[in-house]
């Protein structure tokens, strides 16, 4: 722990041993307000770069051409993103505490916080009412609010705990600790390219096909991570089951319609005795996909969203454990 330390305060240490300070400041500080009322958040660069070279270059009919147009854009964002993140390490290396710092920056490509304060938004707001619980899990999903009943407003807020769990904690620290800040970086880069451009309609069905699969490709290790530690997380967790979240996780997760997002679902349906994804609305067009743990209650309720979020918790706490563990380990 000492050596820790001592890398800690003098220049950059290495990714692993950073990756725990990571999770830490973003518990501690989360994503503040008042000061990205003042400078722009990380990510609005990146999305904003995004927006503009698909302006310029989405602009043939000829599905070959969208699909290279797609293909360049991702390249340059993801070189131009590594080569920022390559030369922000390099300069906090040649001055005092610039691991710290560089933890601070990274934290803020963390959401782990957030997510729980927007989930739990959605819990308030459906103990309230089904309209203020639509309003708020409008916030987080991409389906139909008006079509969710209390249940379907539940589950959403659930489904969407899960997933993001991975796209703003358990991915960005892996890459972290993978590449340092230039993986982390990357790895936001290429989230953002595929919820910008990843969708498929008649503007981005080619030209966002490469962003999206390279998405897939980035979240694929991370995904069943993510699903182990809810799965395992769920044993220290009084009325959550931890059998049955290993068997769901198993059995349904290569069921899902996305190629990793069943992983975190099908393991928190399991724990929770809950069924998760099913058929969904988006844009008032159906959605059909599997039950995660079809076995499960689908009645879900606002006390369903709380044992969510206390497994949220109880998994976060597990994770920033393995991270400490992962940080000694580095220096020894």
């Amino acid at each position: 722990m000492i050596d820790l330390v001592t890398q800690l305060t003098d220049g950059i240490p290495t990714p692993l041993a950073l990756g725990f300070l990571l999770l830490g400041f973003d518990l501690l500080i989360g994503d503040p307000a008042w000061l990205y009322k003042r400078i722009p958040h990380p990510v609005i660069p990146i999305g904003n770069l995004i927006g503009w070279l698909e302006a310029r270059l989405n602009r043939s009919k000829d599905h070959r051409i969208q699909f290279g147009a797609g293909l360049l854009t991702s390249i340059l964002v993801v070189i131009l993103v590594a080569s920022v993140g390559i030369v922000i390490s390099a300069l906090l290396d040649q001055v005092p505490f610039g691991g710290i710092l560089l933890a601070i920056l990274g934290s803020s490509l963390i959401a782990c916080k957030g997510l729980y304060q927007a989930v739990a938004n959605v819990e308030a707001g459906l103990s309230t009412s089904l309209q203020e619980g639509r309003k708020a899990v409008s916030h987080i999903v991409g389906r139909d609010p008006d079509s969710l009943d209390e249940a379907g407003v539940a589950r959403a807020s659930i489904e969407s705990l899960a997933e993001n769990f991975l796209d703003g904690t358990v991915s960005p620290l892996f890459w972290f600790l993978i590449a340092g800040l230039p993986g982390l970086l990357v790895y936001k880069a290429v989230n953002t390219l595929d919820s910008m451009i990843g969708h498929r309609n008649d503007r981005f069905e080619y030209f966002g096909k490469f962003a999206a699969r390279l998405d897939d490709v980035m979240n694929y290790i991370p995904a069943r991570l993510t699903g182990l530690l809810i799965a395992g997380s769920s044993l220290f967790l009084r009325n959550a089951d931890f059998r049955a979240a290993f068997q769901v996780l198993f059995k349904d997760a290569r069921l899902h319609k996305s190629v990793n997002a069943g992983w975190q679902e099908a393991a928190m349906a399991g724990a929770l005795g809950i069924s998760l994804a099913g058929p969904r609305q988006y844009g008032g067009r159906l959605t059909e996909d599997h039950w995660m743990n079809s076995a499960g209650r689908k009645d879900v309720t606002p006390l369903d969203i709380r044992r969510a979020l206390t497994l949220y918790q109880v998994t976060t706490a597990y994770l920033f454990v393995l991270l400490v563990i992962i940080a000694v380990l580095s220096v020894r």
